[in-house]
């Protein structure tokens, strides 16, 4: 029960992530590469506090830090940019089964075990997912968002695999996110990309790296080696439905009988893949 509830509640900062990022850019007056560097910005700087506090010893980890770093990048990025373009649901039904494939590559390459009901669930929950949010009439696709939002699912699926070996979440997190803010600066000075940026969008882009993604990667990564790669992979289906739920709540977006179908759909399909035994 415990793993379940704090899958829950990581589901639901996922979630709360895309209805930031979503309310920041609506109105065009940030661009989606500076919501990602002050994401990433005030991630870093909640997650390095809470590590001083700690007072314990860091491992940088060497040349092995490099390949999460660059998978967080990808995500982040690959995500603001893909939803420059994209429809909200679209973007989500990619990026999540995206995230699905990777995952379950991931862990058919380990070796994992994965048994029928997880196959079950899995197939369940990309059923709903897809008939919620595949675009509905005439909808003109544009395949270099639909490309960037691809990387971000490939950077988010390898991103997770490798927190299963993370020996110490915070540290982990705090440090991932320190080296990506560091790149991604760098990045921005170099491109010439400062701008004047609204209080509005600052507020939500710091809210997004310090709570929902700051400390809801770090709780990911704390409960990732329970969850293994194909359950974590399945509980990620829930978010595009959470989010929808959110951008109902928040921006007046319209709640359908379909949407409380699919949503039964995912929601089985995630418990059946949680499920022991």
């Amino acid at each position: 029960m415990k793993l379940l509830l704090l899958t829950a509640l990581t589901m639901v900062a996922f979630a709360a992530n895309s209805v930031l990022n979503r309310l920041a850019l609506a109105d065009g007056a940030m661009s989606a590469e500076a919501f990602g560097v002050l994401r990433l910005v005030s991630g870093a700087v909640m997650l390095l506090v809470l590590l001083a506090l700690r007072r314990q010893e860091v491992s940088l980890g060497g040349w092995r830090r490099v390949w999460p770093v660059a998978a967080l990048l990808a995500y982040i990025f690959g995500f603001s940019t893909a939803y420059a373009a994209l429809a909200p649901g679209f973007g989500a039904l990619i990026l999540f089964s995206v995230v699905q494939a990777t995952m379950f590559l991931g862990a058919l390459v380990a070796r994992e075990d994965v048994p029928p009901a997880r196959w079950a669930g899995a197939g369940l929950g990309l059923i709903g997912l897809a008939w919620l949010l595949w675009p509905v009439g005439g909808v003109v696709l544009s395949w270099p968002h639909i490309f960037a939002m691809a990387v971000a699912g490939i950077g988010w699926g390898l991103y997770s695999l490798f927190g299963r070996r993370a020996g110490d979440p915070l540290q982990a997190t705090a440090l991932n996110f320190a080296f990506a803010a560091i790149v991604a600066v760098i990045w921005l000075l170099m491109s010439g990309g400062l701008e004047t940026w609204p209080l509005k969008g600052v507020i939500l882009a710091a809210v997004s790296g310090a709570i929902t993604s700051g400390l809801g990667y770090a709780l990911w990564y704390h409960i990732l080696p329970a969850l293994g790669a194909t359950r974590a992979a399945v509980a990620q289906l829930s978010v595009p439905v959470i989010a929808l739920a959110g951008g109902a709540l928040l921006v007046d977006e319209p709640l359908t009988l379909r949407f409380a179908l699919a949503s039964v759909l995912v929601m089985g399909g995630v418990l059946l893949s949680l499920r022991r035994g």
